[in-house]
């Protein structure tokens, strides 16, 4: 049995044509989304490592008092951890959406 062979005038291959166009285009944006999202993961896991270790590293200088000695301190080491404070209280307000990020 011999198929007959469609012409591109054939409104029902110029069907099939669209219809592999689309699904081409469907499996083109599928991979695009797949790589965003493995490079936003790479991105995302990178600054992870970074915030840990910065972290940890002010958890050590919070061991040592930040460097001040607890029988000298003046009013420049209490303004300093004051200001570093407030700005890591609004890093935690802005995860835990409180104050002014509360939703």
């Amino acid at each position: 049995m011999a198929r007959a062979r469609r012409s591109a005038n054939d409104p029902s291959h110029a069907g099939d044509a669209l219809q592999q166009q689309t699904q081409t285009t469907m499996t083109d944006r599928q991979a695009s989304t797949a790589r965003n999202q493995e490079n936003s993961l790479a991105a995302f896991l990178a600054k992870k490592a970074e915030f840990d270790a910065q972290l940890a590293e002010l958890a050590q200088a919070s061991e040592d008092h930040f460097g001040a000695d607890p029988e000298t301190v003046l009013w420049g080491e209490a303004a300093w951890l004051s200001d570093a404070t407030a700005k890591l209280k609004d890093i935690v307000d802005q995860h835990f959406r409180r104050g002014e990020y509360e939703t």
